[in-house]
């Protein structure tokens, strides 16, 4: 799995689900069956123990605050009480998963839980938030796992992120993904810096760059895999009216289906990078390019001068790049105005007679 998530040559769609659930199996299970509807590559939650994860004085986030007015929490650890799924859940929805024909994945918030979706699930990579890029004691655990892992790196530095990945590698070199990634919910549009993305596939050449996309809306994601990420992660929802931190933040099930679209759209349209004609463009080529024709009647044995000739539409005859190669070239037949010049006068290769 590991080389379908890193050598791919399409760019690698994660579907996250996160906390999207609100704590409800049947919930998680709709969202695997919209992901795989959209045709991701990937469905993504999120495995943490609330008591591990946060202390019982941990503050909600503002965005975390404004999508839970109505409910009766009163710290980050209440809230995530509340959207916790225990661990043998995520078997069954992997099995579930499975069964749809999409890949599980998950981001653990602990060590318990990254062994467990290591060991237990046997995932093939693991994704790690943007929250844990300074937590080196983790990435170093997660490196003597020797597993693949992808880490987002919102909120974070160059440097930052380097001592990061040389956590992750101090002992083993499995594969590495990097996300570039804004942590704001939703994140405005003039603080996402796409560039920085360019920024980390050439500071770290060895990993494989991608995007984890918080922004309202299809096309910055787009936009990113128009500028090379290989990997794209986005928030996704059954309904964006639901209580919860992320949901106001996430595409629907619909979105989610013409991002993936759009984003195969984009893969085929970038092409193999030479510049040539399509064969599209061939039938085009006869009609809207123009050759050089007879501007009048001409006699055989007329010598051609500039005047002599005519540069009009169709393309099937002599290219007008070839203009001064027939200038003094004495015609063997006589010829009606607007007849394609014959290529037989040229006095160049064949290589060189353009259409």
């Amino acid at each position: 799995m590991s080389r379908a998530v890193f050598d791919s040559e399409e760019t690698f769609i994660i579907a996250e689900a996160g906390v999207n659930h609100n704590g409800s199996m049947d919930m998680a299970k709709a969202l695997i069956d919209g992901a795989a509807r959209a045709q991701a590559d990937a469905v993504k939650f999120q495995l943490f123990d609330p008591e591990k994860l946060t202390s019982k004085v941990a503050p909600m986030a503002a965005y975390q605050q404004r999508n839970n007015e109505d409910a009766q929490v009163a710290s980050q650890q209440d809230l995530l009480k509340s959207l916790a799924l225990p661990p043998e859940a995520f078997r069954e929805l992997q099995k579930y998963a499975q069964q749809q024909g999409i890949l599980f994945l998950c981001t653990p918030f602990d060590e318990d839980s990254a062994l467990f979706l290591h060991h237990e699930l046997k995932l093939p990579c693991l994704k790690i938030s943007s929250g844990e890029l300074t937590n080196l004691p983790f990435l170093g655990m997660l490196g003597e796992l020797n597993t693949p892992v992808i880490l987002s790196t919102g909120m974070g530095t160059l440097e930052e992120t380097r001592q990061a990945v040389n956590a992750v590698w101090k002992r083993n070199k499995a594969p590495l993904g990097l996300l570039h990634c804004v942590s704001s919910y939703p994140a405005p549009m003039d603080t996402i810096n796409l560039r920085a993305m360019g920024t980390l596939a050439e500071t770290f050449q060895e990993c494989v760059t991608g995007y984890s996309d918080h922004t309202l809306g299809l096309h910055i994601p787009i936009a990113a895999v128009a500028l090379g990420a290989r990997i794209i992660e986005k928030h996704f929802t059954l309904d964006k009216t639901l209580p919860g931190p992320d949901h106001q933040a996430s595409l629907t099930v619909e979105e989610l289906c013409e991002l993936v679209t759009q984003i195969r759209q984009v893969e085929a349209a970038l092409g193999d990078g030479i510049k040539q004609p399509q064969p599209c463009e061939l039938d085009c080529i006869k009609v809207a390019r123009k050759s050089l024709v007879a501007a009048f009647d001409l006699p055989a044995g007329h010598v051609l001068a500039r005047e002599d000739i005519a540069i009009k539409r169709p393309g099937t005859g002599v290219s007008p790049a070839l203009l001064e190669h027939l200038i003094g070239q004495t015609l063997q037949e006589s010829l009606r105005e607007d007849a394609l010049l014959p290529a037989s006068l040229l006095k160049v290769p064949l290589a060189q007679r353009l259409l």
